[in-house]
């Protein structure tokens, strides 16, 4: 069966937009520009592959669809901008199998101006043809919120932005087969700049609210409460909450790699959020010295080790270092997580614990990383002979809380 739809990339945004599309009855062919780690499950495999899925390494089947995703993944480099190695590459690969009236939009996270400066160039020297008048060329962000089942893309609106007013209508003629509505940006400098804004969004209010946890345990104050009593304020306020640290593949972005330009928010919550794990660790061993044990030879447990609760997915995950700057105090660290079977920490081993209130009760400290639903925190406080809860999830007096 020939596919309506190309998604290039099948990571943390091409999957998602695959699924999608295949749940909307859209063929879609599947291409993978690297190694990406599955991130579905058997169940979910075979849902796909039965309803329409097909996935590819023959880059030739690009050019037999009418609409081409490109989800390349855009991690941070080295000189801590946006790595868009794979997003170009994945361009080259299109542009060579590129066929008029055809409809490509980039989801993949990008600078403002990557769609018309970048991308543009490199589909129309691989395939002679010119944008806007041969083919449309979009973008929109991609909107993607693993594990939440509130919203799902079929009820979480796009934002398109074409390069040319018919080049958003067909890209909005596709999205609106996925989704109940279309948001039409004025072009894709605005689309693009909107993923900028959301993720930005997301780690500046999470910053204020890990400081506000540092300042709140200074001062005796129960900052959990507090966000409480403020989420009930019905305008100008939205919760967010403390944790370990932030993970994820949204990446943060000041501009300062692209361009000089500098967003001096985003750069202080970076400074702030990347200091979490460490300030955890500076819990922990304060807390075992207050109990008359010091960090070297203690046994720590970590409980929920992804970087978001329910899922498997271990990117960027604040366990990470936190397992890390444990291990170099001395203590000797175990883990538990329902979804991560085995887990290593700089090609080091982390022994996984199995039988669950055993380990607790045998662990001077447990550390509750992440919330996944299986957790009865009720009962592991009791367990537990010293518990540092990283989520507020635990009932309240039955843990020490960030």
């Amino acid at each position: 069966m020939p596919a309506d739809l190309a998604v290039i990339g099948l990571g943390p945004y091409g999957l998602p937009l695959a699924q999608a599309a295949v749940t909307a009855g859209v063929a879609t062919l599947g291409y993978r520009t690297g190694p990406e780690a599955g991130l579905l499950s058997p169940a979910e495999q075979r849902r796909m592959l039965s309803g329409g899925f097909r996935p590819t390494t023959n880059a030739t089947e690009l050019g037999r669809v009418r609409t081409a995703v490109i989800c390349a993944p855009t991690p941070q480099g080295a000189d801590g901008g946006l790595d868009l190695s794979r997003l170009e590459a994945a361009a080259r690969t299109l542009a060579a199998h590129l066929r008029p009236h055809t409809t490509v939009i980039l989801e993949s996270p990008v600078y403002p101006g990557t769609t018309e400066g970048i991308l543009r160039p490199l589909l129309e020297e691989g395939s002679g043809l010119r944008a806007g008048r041969d083919f449309h060329l979009a973008y929109s962000p991609s909107r993607v919120d693993p594990g939440n089942r509130d919203f799902t893309p079929a009820n979480t609106p796009k934002v398109i932005g074409g390069l040319t007013p018919a080049c958003t209508e067909s890209a909005a003629a596709f999205y609106g087969r996925l989704t109940d509505k279309v948001v039409r940006a004025r072009g894709p400098r605005e689309a693009e700049t909107v993923q900028l804004l959301e993720t930005n969004y997301r780690h500046v209010n999470i910053a204020l609210v890990n400081e506000m946890a540092v300042l709140c345990h200074d001062l005796g104050v129960d900052l959990w409460d507090v966000v409480r009593c403020a989420e009930t304020k019905p305008f100008g306020f939205q919760a967010f909450r403390p944790g370990p640290g932030v993970g994820g593949h949204a990446v943060p972005q000041d501009l300062t790699a692209h361009g000089g330009r500098t967003l001096r928010m985003v750069e202080l919550a970076q400074q702030v959020n990347s200091r979490m794990p460490g300030y955890v660790v500076q819990r922990a061993a304060t807390l075992l010295n207050e109990h008359g044990k010091s960090a070297r030879g203690a046994r720590v447990l970590l409980l929920g080790v992804t970087y978001k609760p329910d899922l498997a997915d271990l990117h960027g995950t604040p366990a990470q270092e936190i397992a890390l700057r444990l291990m170099e105090l001395g203590a000797s660290v175990s883990y538990h997580d329902p979804h991560v079977p085995a887990w290593s920490v700089l090609d080091r081993p982390v022994p996984r614990v199995d039988s669950l209130y055993e380990a607790v009760a045998d662990a001077d400290l447990t550390i509750l990383l992440q919330q996944h639903r299986t957790y009865d925190l009720q009962g592991l406080s009791v367990k537990a002979q010293l518990l540092l809860d990283t989520r507020g999830a635990a009932p309240t007096g039955a843990a020490h809380r960030l």
